[in-house]
């Protein structure tokens, strides 16, 4: 795996710990610890990172004031959010002021490891209960049998948006409609071309409005 430079912020000193040797471990540069967003912002001003993995409830600064700052100053960062929240407000702001992944602090090792690498590949990378909290919020917690596409769409990709709004996933997806999981994959990539949102999260952000 390339070697990435991390910068840890989070208010809970032995997972600043356990992160710090879980990633270092792994060929990752861990450029800075932060305890809440205003000492990320300061670290920041002497160091340079492609990541920051980021806390969202923390004493001071909280995540989603840190995330709005790193995405003026910072426009190329990457940010991976690793908190124990996934309530609504948590996971609707964190999406639509720009975090690029969204984990679960439980997800485990592996998890994390694969997101960075994913999100450092100009990936998004949301947990599945997220996921799944996501799209029952965006729906308003009723069924949905269609959504509002662009021009353009055909039936059979309304129908598969539909379905990822609802928070299926594509191997759901592939089963309801008895198509191959590729073919769910080619759709959705057609979605995202006639929507110009080539995020899952986002897109379904974008449905509700």
């Amino acid at each position: 795996m390339k070697q990435y430079r991390i910068l840890l912020v989070d208010d809970e000193v032995l997972l600043l710990e356990s992160l710090e040797i879980i990633l270092s471990l792994n060929d990752m540069q861990i450029v800075g610890k932060a305890h809440d967003g205003r000492e990320a912002l300061e670290l920041l001003e002497k160091v340079s990172c492609d990541l920051a993995l980021v806390d969202l409830n923390m004493k001071g600064m909280g995540g989603i004031e840190l995330i709005r700052h790193l995405k003026r100053l910072y426009p190329q960062m990457k940010i991976l959010v690793l908190t124990t929240f996934y309530d609504d407000h948590y996971i609707t702001e964190a999406v639509a002021n720009g975090a690029d992944g969204y984990l679960l602090k439980d997800s485990g090792k592996e998890a994390i490891l694969g997101a960075i690498g994913q999100i450092m590949e100009g990936r998004n990378v949301i947990d599945n209960k997220v996921m799944q909290r996501l799209a029952v919020l965006m729906s308003g917690k009723q069924e949905i049998s269609t959504v509002a596409e662009p021009e353009g769409m055909t039936k059979r990709e309304s129908e598969i948006l539909s379905l990822m709004v609802q928070g299926y996933t594509n191997q759901q997806i592939a089963k309801e409609l008895y198509i191959s999981e590729g073919t769910v994959k080619n759709y959705i990539s057609g979605i995202y071309d006639k929507t110009g949102i080539h995020d899952r999260a986002k897109l379904i952000v974008a449905m509700k409005g």
